[in-house]
């Protein structure tokens, strides 16, 4: 049920006692508890709840933990990393994570866009300036509470994809531009031939 909220949507029980395969009592047991432990978080619209994870650090943990799992074969999943699509390129939570999530953050640090310092992550001021040129304001985003930049590891490519406020403004611009699209059901994003072609253009991914 986590890794379906993995998505970044909101679902009912029915829908995750579905995902999970499990009836909806049990679903509800679980989600209940979940809530309780401040991992998910509920919303009421009419007759229906809509469950969702509570923050980015709860996706940040769990894409860390499935990255985990499947290092040890202590957990196969249907959709995993042998899945070239979900390899390729996903949502971790609210972000670019995949191959694509991978490289466009090298590309970012390379670049001299993103540097790293005694205080984690940040954007440089050339960073900013690139960040205007696809239509996302830095200004909006460092009155906000969330951090602005979070290496994130990627449980498929081993290496860092960028999360925090920029990793989520920035995949909502993909989606804005029409350069991707989320698959329906599923974490996937899939790129046009065309979007994909631009942003590795914009991004000088290889």
């Amino acid at each position: 049920m986590l890794m379906c909220l993995m998505a970044g949507r909101s679902h009912t029980a029915t829908e995750l006692a579905r995902a999970a395969s499990v009836t909806k009592q049990t679903a509800s047991s679980h989600l209940s508890k979940l809530v309780d432990a401040h991992l998910i978080a509920v919303e009421s619209i009419g007759r229906h709840r809509y469950f969702r994870l509570a923050d980015h650090d709860v996706g940040t943990v769990i894409e860390h933990l499935t990255g985990l799992a499947e290092r040890t074969g202590a957990l196969v999943i249907d959709s995993g990393p042998k899945d070239p699509a979900m390899r390729k390129a996903r949502v971790c939570y609210d972000h670019l994570a995949g191959e694509l999530g991978v490289l466009v953050f090298d590309s970012l640090t390379r670049q001299g866009l993103l540097r790293t310092s005694d205080d984690g992550l940040a954007l440089t001021a050339e960073g900013e300036r690139f960040c205007g040129t696809i239509g996302i304001d830095v200004a909006t985003m460092e009155r906000r509470r969330r951090p602005m930049c979070l290496p994130c590891l990627d449980w498929s490519v081993r290496r860092h994809h960028l999360a925090g406020a920029l990793g989520g403004a920035m995949l909502t611009r993909f989606f804005a531009l029409g350069w991707a699209r989320p698959q329906k059901g599923s974490r996937v994003v899939i790129f046009s031939y065309v979007g994909e072609r631009s942003l590795r253009n914009r991004f000088r991914l290889p």
